[in-house]
């Protein structure tokens, strides 16, 4: 199938759909409306914060108490899971997530103390989100089918990165040099976040239209994991390197050499819809023995983004290694998740335990690569200079993130001859 075929017959594409079991279509709808949350608050926050302290240390503040947050919600989520119903806690951690973008925009001052405190509720909303989302996602679907849930789920992810930057953008960019609202550029913030705040009541809506199961095997605290597991959790650390850093250093450096929140809409929409369209394909035609051309393609896109970003530092620059990064996180992903969830099913039935077990303890891994990551550019900015974590450190770490490849093809080959099937 090529796009030209999926423009034609989109009707056919619906059908694919439908075909579907209805969990797993419930489950879609709702990550898909919250897709349009998801750029605002990994964007545009950062941006906020950039706008209002002109401190990058501020920024990667914020993203380190986020992704303290997380782990710490994961656990907390896996006890919930024995009393309180799945969908439940998963419509939380969307809701939440608004909650925490109104307590930062309500801040008069942006001190350390107000932004880890906002971070800090981001990250619980992404631990219930992502924790439930994630057991979910293994639970609805089967190996075979996984490419194609997480290409659609991932078009949908890039269309709105792409969508909604733009918009929110202009909106921001006009405010100021228009004087739309009076010129006040915190009050476009304030219904930016109210938007978001009415799209997660509308996610959580839809996710409740379903009844899903919670695990049922109540333990999930393990320290002892067999061996492949323990692959994927390095796997998984070198994932949470780039993710540390990826979630700071765009925003910082648009705003830096770019210019305002105007060119951050348009450099991410940049890259157009024919991203999202190629996803779609990839997903709906590949089989899991493609995974690793994909996960391969998705790393050599990201290091020469960092490449072009660290020679000519300059706004071009910037443009080259936004559209590289956009290309690359979604091959990344759509490669990276169904190879764990193959892993959880594989190992989860040979040590005979609970599925969330592996996704919370996951989390970890992916924690301290994120940790690391971000402890990087703070001892870089703060000991060195801004100018080289912006520069340099991009590129060790699109180095270093090269060694998941021979890890990733090997984890794939265990899991295919540990598997009965």
């Amino acid at each position: 199938m090529t796009v030209a075929a999926l423009l034609k017959k989109p009707n056919v594409e619906y059908a694919v759909f439908l075909n579907l079991p209805r969990p797993t279509r419930v489950l879609l709808i709702t990550n898909m409306i919250y897709a349009f949350v998801l750029p605002v608050i990994e964007i545009f926050v950062g941006a906020y914060i950039m706008r209002s302290s002109n401190d990058p240390a501020i920024v990667a503040v914020y993203q380190l108490t986020v992704y303290t947050g997380i782990p710490i919600t994961f656990c907390v989520n896996g006890f919930l899971l024995n009393r309180i119903k799945i969908s439940h806690l998963y419509s939380f951690g969307m809701l939440l997530s608004g909650l925490s973008m109104l307590v930062m925009m309500s801040l008069d001052h942006l001190s350390v103390v107000g932004v880890g405190v906002a971070g800090i509720l981001m990250g619980c909303s992404f631990g219930f989100f992502w924790a439930n989302r994630d057991f979910l996602a293994l639970n609805t679907t089967q190996d075979s089918t996984r490419n194609y849930y997480y290409g659609l789920e991932t078009f949908f992810y890039t269309i709105t990165y792409i969508i909604v930057p733009l918009m929110v953008g202009a909106f921001l960019a006009n405010t100021e040099a228009k004087g739309w609202l009076g010129g006040n550029i915190n009050l476009a913030y304030k219904i930016v976040t109210l938007v978001v705040f009415l799209l997660t009541i509308l996610s959580s809506v839809i996710i409740h239209k379903e009844k899903f199961n919670n695990p049922v095997q109540k333990e999930f605290l393990f320290f002892r994991f067999h061996v492949l597991w323990r692959k994927m959790l390095v796997l998984a650390g070198l994932k949470g390197l780039a993710q540390g850093y990826l979630v700071t250093a765009p925003a910082i450096l648009i705003m830096r050499l770019v210019g305002n929140e105007g060119s951050l809409g348009l450099v991410q929409g940049v890259s157009g819809v024919a991203t999202a369209l190629m996803l779609y394909v990839l997903g709906r035609t590949t089989q899991p023995k493609d995974r690793i051309y994909i996960f391969s393609v998705g790393l050599f896109i990201f290091l020469a983004g960092t490449l072009v970003n660290g020679i000519l530092f300059s706004a071009l620059g910037v443009m080259v290694f936004v559209l590289c990064k956009v290309l690359f996180s979604p091959l990344h992903d759509i490669a990276y998740y169904p190879t764990e969830m193959r892993v959880i099913d594989v190992v989860s039935k040979i040590e005979n335990r609970n599925e969330f077990a592996y996704i919370f303890n996951h989390e970890f891994g992916l924690y301290i690569g994120r940790f690391i990551g971000l402890a990087l550019f703070i001892c870089l900015a703060t000991y060195v200079s801004e100018g080289f974590a912006l520069k340099y450190a991009l590129i060790i770490i699109a180095v270093a993130q090269l060694a998941s490849i021979p890890m990733a093809k090997h984890i794939i080959k265990e899991a295919d001859k540990l598997s009965p099937a």
